[in-house]
């Protein structure tokens, strides 16, 4: 058996292998295992397993999925034969582990005319640096060496680097695990400053993360503590700023986590992912004014009792976001309503495509007019007290002033939200519903959704004569164009009722109504009077935009 010497170490002493710091830790995959690696069995991203040989075939790509073929080039997998080495002493997975990294070497030099498009790209070069660092632990030979320098040099060239993403964050970890291992202090140093640099741009003051997908703060909450950890270990100070905002990461992920135990699916956040071990604050309701979030409950307790609620606006698109600027979802009665279509993948399909786009989200839309993506939008106004809260939000998105006020009641269950466009504007809006809801009726201005015995309805008017709105068209599973679709996990979709308001040059009106199958609404001198599951709930409704 290799040693960092280069020497041999007996069966009789392999029991005793020394746990390294390198080596164990959650940066290592769930999957696939040790005995799966040495079966040649690959198994990425819950996709089926593949089969591998000895000599792999590291331009392949079973699924012609860029997601899976980074994880294949990220050697983690490796790893994981060398952290469980250092557990059970068995000379077979460092063996094994030695051969799979050797021959990706030997495969993709950089530059080389067979070597893998992927094998030189910045997030894998991030993410198999730490797993050859681990190797480096056992197998001290020169090819293992270089190959390390030259990801160090890859890692500190700052043309690659990804500043205030969690891509930086990843390529800082590993290119302070090479300058620790080696003693290349400046190395090391480098990695440190650009972290801090990078954690105060990703991760705001409030503690939100902007990458604009709240799923990926979990992600950086746990990188972020990787780094932490390494730093000390390389006998170094952890800046306070890379602490202090690690820390508040923690009331973001809480506050975008629903009743239900999962985190709301805005941006690139697939809608089964389940936080854990974050504490509760506090506050019900929060405003992520620099990053864009309006996160809302009506309770931190019983979560059939509890009633939630997103709103998303703030920076124009980028890294994980979607146009889904003025968009909300809500969740009431122990349930998903209005959800967000979700993440499916980050292949580049019409599917894809469209999850992004402004109609896979609940948002007004100025008809006619070119839509405008990476437009910022404003939170003008919000009331954030008791057991009522209500907001107004603007952009040009489409050219023209389009505002949407958003008032949600909790108790007596309802979401009301008002959309109008400036001019002759005329508005229509999207409403995407849980798949498990079933449109039962659509008339007189109303859609009826059920589920066994649990209802909802969509009521729309328009004000200020506080008609019914006809023509309400409810879409499953449509296909040119694409609409109608969730995505309740990776690379999964399924039909869902979603709901598209005819163009209106009046302001439109539309109430959720939870828990209720035909709820009486009642207008009169721009006070709006609904029945709910429980009691009748009153708001005011003007004309020119505003819920209160």
């Amino acid at each position: 058996m290799l040693l960092a010497g280069g020497g041999v170490v007996s069966g009789a002493d392999a029991a005793a292998v020394k746990r390294t710091a390198e080596c164990q830790g959650d940066w290592l995959p769930a999957t696939p295992t040790s005995e799966d690696v040495m079966a040649g069995q690959l198994s990425f991203l819950g996709l089926p397993a593949v089969k591998v040989g000895k000599n792999v075939n590291w331009r392949w790509s079973p699924y012609k999925n860029r997601s899976w073929d980074m994880v294949f080039h990220s050697l983690r997998w490796m790893g994981r034969l060398v952290a469980d080495y250092e557990l059970n002493g068995k000379e077979s997975y460092l063996r094994r582990a030695r051969e799979i990294a050797k021959d990706w070497v030997d495969d993709n030099p950089r530059g080389g005319r067979n070597t893998s498009p992927y094998a030189w790209q910045e997030h894998p070069i991030a993410l198999r640096a730490p797993a050859l660092v681990c190797l480096s632990k056992h197998v001290g030979e020169d090819w293992l060496k270089k190959s390390l320098a030259e990801h160090g040099r890859m890692l500190a060239d700052p043309k690659l680097y990804e500043k205030g993403h969690n891509h930086g964050i990843d390529q800082d970890i590993a290119l302070l695990g090479i300058g620790c291992r080696y003693g290349r202090d400046e190395w090391s140093e480098l990695a440190i400053r650009r972290l801090t640099e990078t954690v105060k741009l990703d991760v705001d003051s409030q503690g939100a993360l902007r990458e604009q997908a709240p799923r990926y703060a979990i992600y950086v909450h746990q990188r972020l503590k990787v780094a932490i950890d390494n730093i000390k270990a390389c006998d170094r100070a952890v800046p306070t700023q890379i602490t202090k905002r690690w820390n508040s990461l923690e009331t973001f992920i809480a506050h975008a986590t629903q009743p239900n135990g999962h985190m709301v699916p805005i941006g690139d956040g697939g809608a089964d992912v389940r936080p854990a071990g974050y504490d509760a604050p506090t506050q019900k309701v929060k405003v992520f004014g620099s990053s864009g979030y309006v996160f809302g409950r009506s309770s931190w307790k019983d979560e059939k009792e509890s009633a939630f609620y997103s709103i998303r606006f703030g920076p124009g698109l980028k890294f994980h976001g979607h146009e889904d600027h003025l968009g909300v979802t809500y969740f009431a009665q122990g349930r998903d309503v209005l959800v967000d279509v979700g993440f499916h993948s980050y292949e580049n399909t019409p599917y894809r495509r469209w999850t992004m786009s402004p109609q896979a989200h609940n948002v007004p839309v100025v008809a006619g007019a070119a839509f405008r993506g990476g437009t910022p939008s404003k939170l003008v106004k919000s009331s954030t007290g008791g057991n009522r809260q209500s907001y107004r939000l603007t952009d040009r998105a489409y050219g023209v002033a389009r505002t949407r006020s958003v008032l949600v009641n909790h108790g007596d269950d309802l979401m009301a939200v008002l959309d109008t466009a400036a001019g002759k504007s005329r508005i229509s809006n999207i409403w995407h519903f849980d798949h498990g809801l079933t449109a039962a009726a659509s008339s007189g201005g109303r859609v009826v959704l059920r589920d066994k015995d649990w209802k909802a309805t969509l009521v729309q008017v328009a004000l200020p004569s506080c008609r019914p709105v006809s023509g309400l068209k409810v879409v499953r599973g449509a296909n040119s164009p694409i609409q109608g679709w969730v995505s309740p996990a990776y690379l999964k979709k399924t039909p869902a009722p979603a709901v598209l308001s005819p163009a209106s040059a009046d302001p439109l009106l539309t109430i959720v109504v939870p828990g209720v199958a035909d709820p009486k609404v009642r207008c009169s001198g721009g006070k709006v009077t609904v029945e709910t599951a429980g009691d009748a709930v009153s708001f005011k409704a003007t004309p020119a935009g505003a819920l209160s």
